[in-house]
């Protein structure tokens, strides 16, 4: 009785097919994953039991009456238009790159102004921080 053989050498499986496929995938992934942003606004917010301090600083005001201030350092607070203020970040920025911007916006003002000098600091990537008064322990 003759025992018959297989030849197995013509069904080999070839990885190469494969580690293209995912080479090409791991290519597409990496390059989107760069495209994609988020859409959220990111903010370094301090807590309010505790201080925290960051230097140098700077710091933008907005009162009831929605007048914005301005200030670089231990100088005083002058009053700008809104359209002023990202020139002024940005100059601020360009002198100190690790600078921190510091808003303080008066409670009963409507969300949108808040919002409108978050927009500035998202879009030009600088570090904010909204100032809060201490939590009074009861």
């Amino acid at each position: 009785m003759a025992i018959r053989r297989r030849n197995r050498a013509n069904a080999s499986f070839s990885m190469s097919s494969m580690t293209d496929l995912v080479f090409l995938l791991l290519i597409f992934f990496m390059i989107t994953s760069t495209v994609v942003t988020p859409s959220a606004i990111k903010l370094l917010l301090p807590k309010s039991t505790s201080q925290a301090t960051a230097k140098p600083i700077t710091r933008v005001f907005i009162d009831e009456g929605l007048n914005y201030f301005v200030a670089q350092g231990k100088e005083t607070e002058r009053q700008v238009a809104f359209d002023e203020i990202e020139p002024f970040l940005q100059s601020v920025v360009a002198e100190e790159p690790e600078m921190y911007i510091a808003l303080y916006a008066d409670e009963n003002i409507p969300y949108g102004e808040v919002v409108k000098v978050l927009d500035i600091a998202n879009r030009n990537k600088f570090k904010l921080v909204i100032a809060t008064r201490p939590a009074k322990n009861e």
